[in-house]
C-alpha cells in the first residue's frame, strides 16, 4: 500500500513564505469580503452545511487567506492517506477538491465559494466516518450504547475555532488525541518497516474512540493505565492492573451506569480451585471463616449458605468439583470498597483492590480478567461529581450515575511518547495473531 506522506517540516513554514509563490492579492483581497460571502451564500450545499455558513455570516473556512487555502490542501493530503482510517479515500473525492482548490486561484469569488462549499462537505462526511463507518476491534458491550456522531456544525466550528487551522489539519485535531497520535507517527515510521506495521496494527485498536469531547474513560491494557478524558483532552490518570495473559482483559466498548458501594467478591472458580481449596484442605474451614468467605449453594441472586464443612475441598482442589464461594465486604474484599459497573456479557468491571502493592510492577497483568484501580475513590469523585462514602455497612450499595460515560478498553503495545514509540510487551500475543491474519 502506498502513501503520499507529510512533510513535517512543512507544516512549521511560516504561511508568509509558502504563500510567497501564491497569488496573493486575488486571495487576500478575499479576506472580510462581502461578494465572497453572497457567493457562499449562492452555493448549492445541505442543510446543516448552510445553517452552518448562515450564523457566521458565509465567511469561509478554508478560502480565507493562503494560509487557509495551504491548510485546506494539507488536509486533501489526510483525505488522500484515508486508507489508512479503514475508509476508501475516493468516498471524499480529493482530485476534485485539488481541481477546486487550483481554480479558486484565480481569484474568482465562485470558484472560492464552490471550493469552500466541496471542502467542507468531505471534511464533515470524513470526521463523522471515524466515528460511525470504520469497524472498530472494540466490542460494543452495551446494546444501548450509541455512538454520537458530531454534527456539521461541530466538526466545523472545530476547526474554525483553531488558533492555527494548519496546525488542526496537521494534529488531525479532529480526532481522539490517541488515534491522531498514533497517526501521526505511522506517517512518521518508515514505510513498509515493522515498526509501521506494528503503528498501524494499534491504529486500529483506537479505531472506535470518539471523536467528539463528550466525558469517557479510556483503559490501555497494555501500558496499564486509565484515563479520565473530558473537552477532547486527558484531565487524570492513574494506574491499572489488568488480567493475567491466561484470562486476559478483552478490548470492548460500553458505559459506566452505576457503582457498587461495599460490595461482594464472588470468587473465581479458577481462583477457589488453585488458592483458596488447597489453603482449606491446609488449614480448615476456619481458613473460611477467617478471611470472610462464604460457600453458597448455587450461583442465583438468592442463594443460600452451604456448611463448608460438607465440601469435599480435595475434589474442588483437584478440578472435580465446582463450587461458589463469595467474600463479605471489609477491609481484605479482593474488590475493595467499590467497583464501577458497565454492561457487558464477560463480567468485566473496574474496582477497588486491597493489594495496593501489586501497582508497583511494571507489567501489572494479576487479575482474572477485571480492572483494578490504583485510586477508586478518584475515580469516584471524576465520575459522579462528589466523593463517593461508604460509611456504612451495608453491602452492595448501588449508587446510580445521573450521566454515563462511556467506557473504551483497548491495548495500545506500541505508542508515540514525545519524540519516541514506546514499546510495550505483547502479553496476550495479539500482535502476533493480527500479524500473522494480514500475511495469509
Amino acid at each position: 500500500m502506498i502513501r503520499q506522506r507529510i512533510g513535517w517540516k512543512l507544516a512549521m513554514v511560516a504561511p508568509l513564505a509558502l504563500a510567497a509563490a501564491l497569488p496573493v492579492q486575488p486571495v487576500q483581497a478575499q479576506l472580510a469580503d462581502p461578494q465572497l460571502a453572497a457567493a457562499l451564500a449562492d452555493t448549492g450545499m445541505d442543510r446543516e452545511l448552510r445553517a452552518f455558513y448562515a450564523a457566521r455570516g458565509f465567511r469561509p473556512i478554508w478560502m480565507a487567506s493562503n494560509a487557509s487555502m495551504t491548510a485546506a490542501e494539507r488536509l486533501i493530503e489526510t483525505l488522500e492517506q484515508a486508507d489508512l482510517d479503514g475508509v476508501d479515500p475516493g468516498d471524499y473525492r480529493p482530485r476534485r477538491l485539488r481541481d477546486a482548490i487550483e481554480d479558486a486561484r484565480t481569484g474568482n469569488r465562485k470558484d472560492a465559494a464552490k471550493a469552500e462549499a466541496l471542502i467542507s462537505r468531505s471534511f464533515v462526511a470524513y470526521v463523522r466516518d471515524l466515528n460511525g463507518r470504520v469497524a472498530s476491534p472494540m466490542t460494543s458491550t452495551d446494546p444501548d450504547f450509541r455512538t454520537e456522531l458530531p454534527s456539521a456544525r461541530e466538526i466545523l466550528a472545530k476547526a474554525a475555532a483553531a488558533p492555527s487551522l494548519s496546525l488542526f489539519v496537521t494534529n488531525n485535531g479532529w480526532a481522539h488525541p490517541f488515534y491522531a497520535q498514533l497517526r501521526r507517527a505511522v506517517l512518521q515510521a518508515s514505510p513498509g518497516s515493522r515498526q509501521a506495521r506494528l503503528l498501524e496494527l494499534n491504529l486500529t485498536r483506537a479505531r472506535g474512540l470518539p471523536v467528539s469531547d463528550t466525558r469517557h474513560v479510556v483503559v490501555d491494557t497494555a501500558g496499564g493505565r486509565l484515563y479520565m478524558f473530558d473537552g477532547g483532552k486527558v484531565v487524570d490518570s492513574m494506574k491499572v492492573i489488568a488480567g493475567r495473559p491466561a484470562t486476559p482483559t478483552p478490548m470492548m466498548r460500553s458505559v459506566i451506569r452505576y457503582a457498587t458501594l461495599n460490595p461482594y467478591w464472588n470468587v473465581p472458580t479458577d481462583l477457589t480451585r488453585s488458592r483458596l481449596a488447597p489453603e482449606v484442605v491446609a488449614k480448615g474451614p476456619a481458613f473460611l471463616k477467617a478471611g470472610g468467605y462464604d460457600v453458597l449453594s448455587d450461583w442465583s441472586p438468592h442463594a443460600a449458605p452451604t456448611d463448608p464443612k460438607l465440601v469435599d475441598w480435595q475434589a474442588v482442589a483437584d478440578g472435580h468439583r465446582v463450587v461458589r464461594v463469595r467474600q463479605r465486604p471489609g477491609i481484605g474484599n479482593g474488590m475493595g470498597r467499590m467497583k464501577f459497573m458497565f454492561p457487558n456479557g464477560d463480567d468485566i468491571y473496574l474496582h477497588d483492590t486491597p493489594e495496593k502493592g501489586l501497582f508497583s510492577n511494571a507489567g501489572r497483568y494479576f487479575s482474572a480478567g477485571c480492572i483494578r484501580l490504583e485510586d477508586a475513590r478518584r475515580l469516584g469523585r471524576w465520575l459522579f461529581g462528589k466523593p463517593l462514602t461508604t460509611a456504612s455497612a451495608k453491602p452492595e450499595q448501588r449508587v446510580e450515575l445521573a450521566t454515563p460515560v462511556p467506557i473504551y478498553i483497548t491495548y495500545f503495545t506500541a505508542f508515540p511518547t514525545g519524540q519516541r514509540v514506546a514499546l510495550r510487551a505483547d502479553v496476550y500475543k495479539r500482535d502476533a495473531e493480527s500479524m500473522r491474519m494480514s500475511m495469509r
